[in-house]
């Protein structure tokens, strides 16, 4: 399905010429739930910015379907049907919820199916279809939205980048109880989520690690995660011996 070879992505700023991703290769088949995983700084929202074409790469090439999308923008790549969830999702001061879910859907959606997209976001569909997308929604609720309306559009592939982000403990169960209902229903499609949670971590089919800019470790859930969590939790201790020191 998406396939990226050899993607290089260098920027210049203030401190100089610095190299984000080195080489970075992988590829997300068909019907699976991915997971990139990673120490903040190490580029994974970057990988997920360069899928979506929000960013273009220094080198290398990505391929959707068998297609060179490598210079392809977001609308295009959102017309072949890759879905991009941003960390913050954008408020929209006098659209409603139902116009929101229309606009995704590209067609005129009909109540019913509006309150379904909401239901299966765990929303209750009368409190939210004539809402407007704005500051009064809370970030777990704009975040359960964002899916509804990835839901609506029903893409190949949806990436989600840091979907726990500003929301709380119970909009995050909520959140996991939504993807967990993604992860069995998903077939030809994809999803792609850049999460350190472990929650999420454990619903994955497969987990990529990136870090310093580079894949460190890439396989199926079941090999990677017991190796992270191993990781933490050596590390956890090495903390307490040092504060004991």
């Amino acid at each position: 399905m998406l396939e990226l070879k050899n993607i290089r992505f260098d920027v210049d700023d203030d401190a100089g010429h610095v190299d984000i991703l080195k080489d970075v290769s992988f590829a997300i088949p068909e019907g699976k739930f991915v997971v990139i995983t990673g120490p903040n700084g190490g580029g994974k929202s970057t990988i997920a910015k360069l899928i979506a074409g929000v960013r273009r790469p220094t080198g290398g090439k990505i391929t959707f379907d068998g297609q060179d999308i490598t210079d392809l923008d977001i609308t295009q790549r959102a017309r072949l049907g890759i879905s991009y969830a941003l960390q913050q999702p954008v408020r929209f001061k006098g659209i409603q919820v139902i116009d929101l879910l229309r606009i995704a859907a590209g067609r005129e959606l009909s109540v019913a199916e509006s309150c379904d997209y909401l239901s299966r976001v765990g929303l209750c569909a009368r409190d939210y279809i004539n809402r407007e997308v704005n500051a009064s929604l809370s970030g777990g609720e704009l975040k359960r939205i964002e899916i509804a309306t990835i839901l609506a559009r029903g893409t190949r592939l949806s990436v989600f980048d840091e979907p726990e982000a500003g929301i709380d403990l119970w909009s995050f169960q909520s959140l996991i109880r939504v993807f967990e209902e993604m992860r069995k229903s998903i077939e030809r499609s994809s999803i792609l989520v850049i999460s350190h949670q472990e929650r999420i971590l454990e619903i994955a089919d497969e987990i990529i690690v990136v870090a310093d800019g580079k894949i460190s470790r890439h396989g199926p859930k079941d090999e990677v995660l017991p190796e992270l969590i191993g990781t933490a939790s050596a590390l956890s201790s090495c903390e307490r011996l040092q504060e004991r020191g």
